[in-house]
């Protein structure tokens, strides 16, 4: 692991650390950093990059373009989880900004996430309205679930109190991703900005997205598909089964007992019939076992950690149920996405 130009970092306090998960992302990474150095924002900031084990140009692009960031380079590949935590175990700012190497921010984005961040009477997640970066549309404004955790977008201006903002642009005080205990790092990648807004919220830290401004983002650059494409859904197995266990994980660990209790059940149920139904259609048994049953086989090989963890959050919980399920639909999102655009293509 390599830190350069650590002897450019400005020597006084940044209010924020902007820290970005990179791998294989030289074709994105230019305009991303570019919409930093172009905010609207007068107080200092740093940059931290780690790179994961990158096969393409990215490392020497950034360090031609960009010398004056600091850089982690790392040997392996190692996932998100773990770049964020080491990016911000060196971060020196009062805040930090998750941002993905596939966004670009709008001009005043910094500038009306700390001046929101100044006015709140304590620690909160927040968000901004995400745009697709080709067409320009409003994708979500944060997201709500339903009752399986599956993100259901908010597209409601003047909703401000959601269920999770996206992980690709996660704004948060340094002092409260420190008492969260940032990403558990055997989650790997995805789903770990729901988990980490759902501890959050448990925690009683308000998760907000703030109605101006905004971020443009290339959805599924980084793992292909999870998107609706010529009106049809496109998603890839390795997404696909992350994104199961790993939402399955963060309801194991976060939902209160009683609901816990109600609702896990059905939720393995139906990702089984899920799985079954999908490779019916699909005629493929890859379906199943490549995603769903590992979801299942996942859970089992970590019910010891998962069963601590939850103990340990579930101890800290400062708001009633009722309250952490007041962000939930009752509707399932999968099977109102399922009836709009049929069955999602697996690559």
């Amino acid at each position: 692991m390599v830190k350069d130009a650590a002897d450019m970092i400005p020597s006084q306090e940044p209010a924020c650390s902007i820290c970005i998960a990179n791998y294989n992302g030289a074709r994105v990474i230019g305009p991303c950093l570019e919409s930093i150095y172009n905010q609207d924002f007068h107080l200092p900031l740093e940059i931290i990059i780690h790179d994961d084990a990158s096969t393409d140009t990215s490392v020497d692009f950034i360090r031609d373009h960009f010398p004056d960031v600091t850089l982690i380079v790392g040997e392996q590949n190692i996932g998100y989880c773990v770049s964020n935590n080491r990016m911000i175990s060196l971060a020196r700012g009062r805040y930090i900004l998750l941002l993905n190497n596939d966004a670009v921010l709008h001009r005043d984005a910094i500038r009306t996430l700390y001046n929101h961040a100044e006015r709140q009477p304590g620690p909160t997640v927040l968000g901004l309205p995400q745009y697709d970066m080709q067409t320009g549309e409003l994708i979500d404004r944060g997201s709500l679930f339903d009752l399986f955790l599956n993100p259901v977008p908010n597209l409601d201006r003047d909703r401000t109190d959601v269920g999770m903002v996206m992980g690709a642009c996660l704004w948060m005080p340094r002092g409260l991703w420190d008492e969260l205990g940032g990403f558990p790092e055997w989650f790997g990648s995805l789903a770990e900005d729901l988990y980490l807004c759902c501890i959050a919220r448990l925690s009683g830290y308000p998760v907000r997205v703030l109605p101006e401004s905004g971020f443009d983002h290339w959805v599924g650059m980084s793992f292909r598909g999870g998107k609706v494409v010529q009106n049809a859904l496109r998603t890839s197995y390795k997404r696909r089964a992350l994104s199961e266990r790993n939402k399955t994980f963060t309801m194991l660990i976060c939902y209160p007992l009683p609901a816990a209790f109600l609702l896990i059940p059905f939720h393995f149920l139906a990702l089984a019939g899920e799985g079954v139904v999908l490779s019916l259609l699909k005629r493929s048994a890859r379906i199943f076992y490549g995603i769903y049953w590992l979801s299942f086989k996942s859970v089992y090989g970590e019910k010891g950690r998962l069963w601590r963890l939850r103990r340990q959050i579930q101890s800290t919980r400062r708001i009633p149920c009722s309250r952490f399920f007041s962000v939930h639909k009752l509707t399932s999102h999968k099977l109102n996405m399922l009836f709009k655009f049929g069955p999602p293509g697996i690559e």
